[in-house]
Parts: structure tokens; sequence; C-alpha cells
């Protein structure tokens, strides 16, 4: 069954505050590193799914995002998606 690569990059929706994000850019601005304007704070998930085509990888990644892997009400999210290919061995 083909193998796909999976990346969801999960972010706080631009309208809600990220105290994490704050404390970090006021610790960067402590270091004396200038310039920084907006620094928000996400996370990444990578994973390996398996499915019959990539059209139902998707479906099965969307749900996971929508309902898991994310807060709806307060996040969105984004998908990468590509195949994995595997080398066979004789």
């Amino acid at each position: 069954m083909p193998r796909f690569q999976a990346q969801v990059l999960v972010n706080l929706r631009p309208s809600v505050l990220d105290p994490a994000g704050e404390a970090a850019k006021s610790a960067a601005n402590s270091l004396g590193i200038e310039g920084i304007q907006n620094l928000r704070i996400g996370k990444v998930v990578n994973l390996e799914i398996e499915a019959p085509e990539e059209a139902e990888a998707l479906r099965r990644l969307e749900l996971l995002s929508d309902r898991l892997l994310a807060n709806p009400v307060i996040e969105d999210w984004t998908l990468d998606l590509n195949p994995l290919h595997t080398t066979k061995t004789a």
C-alpha cells in the first residue's frame, strides 16, 4: 500500500494573542537581537500514513488535523503531503 509523508503546521489564528511568542520576542530583545516585529509560536507535526491513494490520505489527514491536531476555535492549520518513495531491495 502506498505511503505518504505529511507535515501539518498548526498556528494560532492572527486574532488570538500569543503569550509564548511575546515572551520569546522579549527574550530576543534582551539578547540584543533587534528588528523582530512579530514572533508567533506554533507546532509542526510530522507523520507517515498508508492509504490506497493520495486523495484518501489527504481525507484522513484533514480529519485528523481538524479534530485532533488543531483546536479549530483558535488555531489554523496547513498540510503538506508527499508520496514516500521506498526503494526495493532484491
